[in-house]
């Protein structure tokens, strides 16, 4: 198996109310080798190897949308995220704080004026699923998404086939 688009599981803590409520979702399944590993250690394995390039866009995406008056991720959190030992809900993970931790499920995330986005990374047996929602707010926030979300497709679904080819899973 490869990584494949899927919907979002439904016992995710994302919850069925806010996926139903969001107004982008999406999710994408892929093989699980490293069962044992934690929530945590997966978000690392996917999220925590970005090519140098799409650290770049990042930044300049985040140099825009700070002078909008949104938060943002620092610049040293995007090139050289720190890992640490352990994580528990209201750490940092990367770049987001983390909302909910159990053995199977993380969901780590941000609430800004224009959109609040989870990601979900659920460990189903010997699979993964990492699933995205974005909640808007307002005109900006559907903006944003509509100029994003091609990006956010190519760039996910990059991040979890070069986690799997490299053996991270």
């Amino acid at each position: 198996m490869k990584v494949l688009a899927c919907a979002i599981p439904v016992g995710s803590l994302l919850g069925r109310h806010a996926v139903e409520a969001a107004w982008f979702q999406d999710a994408w399944r892929a093989p699980l080798h490293r069962t044992e590993a934690p929530a945590t250690d997966i978000f690392i394995a996917v999220f925590g190897h970005r090519p140098t390039w799409m650290k770049q866009i990042m930044i300049a995406r985040n140099g825009v949308a700070f002078l909008f008056g949104l938060d943002v991720p620092t610049n040293a959190e995007i090139m050289r995220p720190q890992v640490r030992g352990s994580y528990r809900v209201g750490d940092k993970i990367g770049a987001w704080p983390i909302y909910a931790l159990t053995d199977n499920e993380l969901i780590a995330g941000r609430d800004n004026t224009h959109l609040d986005f989870r990601v979900s990374i659920l460990k189903e047996g010997d699979c993964v699923v990492i699933s995205t929602i974005c909640t808007v707010h307002n005109l900006f926030g559907k903006l944003y998404l509509f100029c994003i979300t091609p990006f956010h497709k190519l760039g996910v679904r990059l991040l979890i086939s070069n986690a799997v080819e490299a053996g991270r899973l």
